[in-house]
């Protein structure tokens, strides 16, 4: 969700951005910058003034005060009378600069690197001049840039402070109902049925009745009614396998007395009855097994086992189950591990997980067993790894050999056997004691299945 807030925040805000950047360079283009006519009219007024000035001073005073108001000035000056003969010239005019006649209006001209405007002047007398002002002229680089940080400055920084405050409190806002539906969600898939998206109180007017709340509303029910539906398959089948183990009792016994009254001819099929109620009384076992401990979610009685005593006791039951399929069971242990952990459900997982081995190896070879104790960090795990040379397993199927009643399509075979509980018990078992269990195909051929324990 962390990706989602951060998408959101920076759209928001560059969007934001954006539009007082965009703002700002119009209202500096359209606001402050004064139109052509504006400073044509300016700048007329300001050289007519000047002119009439330098008109009337050469009127009253000559040619020497005219020459005396120009000291100190930047630009160069010249009086001119209406012939054009120089009459006031500053050493920075050129002469003989060809100009307008009386009558025209103010017009400049470029010589060199300086800008001559010609400003034609009528003195009151009658008398006619021209006054020409001679600036440098050097053309100034233009930053396009310069006047939008010239205005920007301090409102653009306060502006996208203000936009990225009120961009995360609405992404906030729309995302914290996500967040909590998501964690939901992830519990949820783990296990814990009874996961729900945990409301925030009385939400207020503006937000009550919105999609967020009707999409928490619908997850809440739909948990309600998955929770309801996996605890009511849980105790049918917890009601089924009780009731099937009295008439299947009650069939040993008449299967024995059978025995006794019939004759030779019927002791095959009989002997078929009584294999295949073990089986069936093998499997509501399982069952029961299965559904106690899918009913528990922390064991109390943990105690100190040791995993190399455990399999000590299930390697001779699994060589004797091994020497039927002519292969055999070996051990490889570094040492004496050691977990916290209920001893008889221990037992069954390891059990499960080796018979299950020595089912699908092929005949004539070996079921590897590898108990190792390696360092995590601060944690020690014990590792334990039941390798078989078997076909293997298809990789999209691998992640559902631990579902009850599930098993591969080449499983399915009589000279097999099996119901598809074994793994869901030990995979079940793991699960309490805090570990981790998976299975994956090997290189060099066969299946291994991995369970990993915290260790002591």
């Amino acid at each position: 969700m962390r990706g989602l807030f951060f998408k959101i925040f920076i759209i928001f805000w560059i969007a934001q951005s954006l539009i007082f950047v965009i703002s700002t360079t119009l209202i500096v283009r359209h606001r402050f910058q004064p139109s052509p006519d504006v400073l044509r009219n300016s700048l007329y007024g300001s050289l007519r003034g000047e002119a009439a000035a330098a008109a009337a001073v050469f009127e009253s005073g000559g040619c020497g005060v005219v020459r005396a108001g120009m000291a100190g000035r930047q630009e160069e000056i010249a009086l001119e009378d209406a012939a054009g003969r120089d009459i006031c010239v500053s050493p920075g005019i050129p002469a003989g600069v060809d100009g307008p006649s009386v009558a025209s209006g103010i017009t400049g001209s470029q010589v060199g690197s300086r800008y001559i405007w010609t400003v034609p002047v009528v003195y009151p007398s009658g008398r006619q001049y021209l006054y020409r002002v001679g600036v440098s002229h050097a053309p100034e680089e233009r930053i396009w840039y310069r006047d939008l940080l010239h205005f920007a400055f301090p409102q653009l920084p306060v502006a996208i402070a203000v936009g990225g405050i009120t961009t995360s409190a609405l992404v906030l806002i729309f995302t914290r109902p996500v967040i909590r539906l998501r964690r939901a969600a992830r519990e949820l898939a783990h296990g814990n049925l009874g996961a729900r998206v945990q409301g925030t109180g009385t939400p207020s007017p503006v937000f009550r009745g919105d999609e967020f709340q009707a999409l928490v509303d619908d997850f809440n029910h739909m948990a309600d009614r998955l929770e309801s539906l996996v605890d009511a398959q849980k105790l049918l089948l917890r009601d089924v396998s009780h009731e099937l183990r009295s008439p299947l009792a009650r069939l040993s016994v008449a299967l024995e007395l059978a025995r006794e009254d019939a004759g030779k001819e019927m002791t095959a099929h009989l002997d078929r009855i009584e294999r295949e109620t073990a089986r069936l009384n093998q499997l509501i076992g399982q069952l029961l097994t299965l559904s106690s401990m899918e009913a528990a979610e922390e064991t109390e009685d943990f105690g100190r086992v040791s995993l190399k005593q455990l399999l000590e006791e299930v390697i001779p039951d699994a060589e004797y189950e091994a020497r039927q399929r002519q292969s055999s069971v070996i051990l490889h242990a570094d040492g004496d591990v050691a977990v916290r952990g209920k001893r008889e459900l221990l037992y069954r997982a390891i059990e499960n997980v080796v018979r299950n081995a020595i089912r699908y190896t092929e005949p004539g070879t070996e079921v590897e067993i590898r108990l190792a104790m390696s360092q995590e960090g601060a944690n020690r795990i014990a590792t334990l790894e039941v390798n078989d040379h078997g076909p293997g397993i298809p990789e999209d199927e691998i992640e559902s050999i631990f579902r009850p009643f599930y098993r591969v399509d080449h499983a399915r075979s009589p000279h097999t056997g099996g119901f598809g509980v074994g793994l869901a018990i030990a995979a079940r078992s793991v699960k309490l004691h805090h570990g981790e269990v998976r299975a994956f195909n090997r290189k060099e051929g066969g299946t291994t299945v991995r369970m990993r324990f915290p260790a002591i």
